[in-house]
C-alpha cells in the first residue's frame, strides 16, 4: 500500500539539508565537485538520480560516509518500486519446503 506522504527525493535532502544550510548554488557545488551543473540541477529537482559517481564525490565535499548518498537513493527507488508492485508482491508466498 502506498504511502500517504510520499519519500523524499535524495536531491530534496541535497538541497534542503545540506545545500541552504552552507548558503551554496548548484552551480558552486557542481564546480566544486567537478560535475556539469545540469547535473546537480536535475538531481535537485528529482529528475535525475543519485549515481555511486556523484554520490562519492557529494560525500567527498561534505565530508560524510561513501554509502551516504547512494544509500538515500536505494531507499528512494526500494520505496518507491514496492508501492509500484505492492499487488503483484502480495500476491507472492515464501517458499515452504514440503
Amino acid at each position: 500500500m502506498p504511502r500517504d506522504v510520499s519519500y523524499p527525493h535524495p536531491g530534496e535532502i541535497l538541497s534542503e539539508d545540506f545545500m541552504l544550510p552552507m548558503d551554496t548554488t548548484a552551480y558552486r557545488l557542481a564546480k566544486e565537485i567537478g560535475v556539469d551543473q545540469t547535473r546537480i540541477g536535475e538531481i535537485i529537482s528529482g529528475r535525475r538520480a543519485i549515481t555511486v559517481d556523484t554520490g562519492l564525490r557529494l560525500s567527498r565535499f561534505f565530508g560524510i560516509s561513501d554509502e551516504f548518498w547512494t544509500g538515500l537513493q536505494l531507499d528512494f527507488d526500494t520505496a518507491h518500486m514496492k508501492d509500484e508492485l505492492a499487488r503483484q508482491l502480495d500476491a507472492i508466498h515464501p517458499f515452504e519446503p514440503a
